[in-house]
């Protein structure tokens, strides 16, 4: 009888093993609708979080395990390090000859030189707690402002400053800053669609089964989302916004962008919406692995009700453990998986 349950536990205790793994080193074939193709760009990236253009040649990494922003060309894979001594960089914005990175509770803005180089850091903000999660991306609006993604301190509590779980605004160059939105758990990334505003990704809860879904939210100005008044009976509680589209739950979805016209990939025409592409993490609440994809969104407005909907379908999977996400100019759709030393991939017509 011992033997049988030592069995049953060793079993289990193999299949959490198996099932942690599993993602960090599966995602090195993954499988993408037919018609487009999948290439590996480069390896070796540590644990990357952000990716950023600085022209059509050089893509920008954040690189949370070494704590660093690298310039990697893609097309000859020479890399150098812009930043290091960073506290796990989540995000990078750049406007013209400046840079702000996002690290861990800190906004920061530099200068770029000629060369490509930052210089002279100011820091904007500092000081926001970091838990389970940690502040995230930082986006430039057209209006000049920066908007900063803030994750929660915890799974469900209270938080004691209200810059956590929301997203912030922030003066790009006195450093003031207040809450755009509230009620935002962990937002990891967001993008800014012309004619229609911000859109952005948010993880809910764990340990409550099916709820909540992953979300992909239209921001409204001084909303409340819903976390941590939220709960199976009451997954939109009164007064807060509901999601425009959702995704299995617990898998989370992180890296947001929209799709170019110039893109090869499935999208909308102009006339019915726009399209945007998101990364989903995968998942450590389950037994079995779920995410690990690349997913199509695509996004209509209904003129009789003023709202936004979202229909989200599978567009890549057994993609590991994809993180930041980015369209180039050309269309191609480049995104990283951050763990087993980070790798990038394009998404292009086959």
């Amino acid at each position: 009888m011992r033997k049988a349950v030592l069995l049953v536990v060793l079993a289990i205790v193999t299949l959490l093993v198996v099932r942690q793994a599993y993602p960090y080193f599966s995602g090195n074939d993954p499988t993408v609708m037919d018609g487009y193709a999948v290439t590996k760009v480069a390896e070796g990236l540590g644990g990357p979080t952000c990716l950023v253009w600085s022209d059509e040649v050089h893509l920008l990494v954040c690189d949370r395990d070494e704590g660093a922003i690298v310039e990697l060309n893609i097309d000859t894979d020479e890399r150098r390090t812009l930043l290091d001594g960073l506290d796990r960089p989540h995000g990078l914005a750049l406007d013209g000859q400046r840079a702000f990175v996002s690290e861990a509770g800190r906004l920061t803005a530099y200068t770029v030189a000629s060369d490509g180089t930052y210089s002279n850091a100011s820091v904007l903000v500092e000081g926001v707690p970091v838990g389970n999660h940690q502040t995230n991306a930082v986006s430039m609006l057209p209006n000049g402002s920066l908007l900063w993604h803030s994750g929660s301190t915890c799974n469900i509590c209270d938080e004691s400053d209200n810059r956590n779980a929301a997203l912030l605004w922030v003066n790009a160059t006195t450093g003031d800053h207040g809450v755009l939105a509230s009620g935002v758990r962990n937002s990891f990334d967001g993008a800014w669609v012309d004619g229609h505003g911000y859109f952005f990704t948010d993880n809910g809860r764990d340990w409550e089964g099916d709820h909540p879904q992953e979300e992909i939210n239209f921001l409204v100005e001084g909303a409340a989302y819903g976390w941590p008044d939220d709960d199976p009976e009451h997954p939109v509680p009164e007064g807060t916004v509901a999601p425009i589209g959702g995704w299995t739950p617990h898998t989370s979805m992180n890296g947001l962008d929209v799709r170019p016209a110039s893109s090869s990939l499935p999208g909308l025409p102009d006339t019915e919406g726009f399209t945007l592409y998101a990364s989903v993490y995968g998942s450590w609440n389950t037994v079995l692995p779920q995410g690990h994809e690349i997913v199509r969104i695509d996004v209509r407005f209904d003129d009789s009700t003023d709202e936004y909907s979202a229909e989200l379908s599978r567009f890549a999977w057994d993609a590991g453990t994809p993180l930041p996400l980015v369209f180039h100019a050309n269309g191609d759709l480049y995104y990283a998986t951050f763990g087993n030393n980070g790798s990038l991939f394009r998404i292009a017509a086959a």
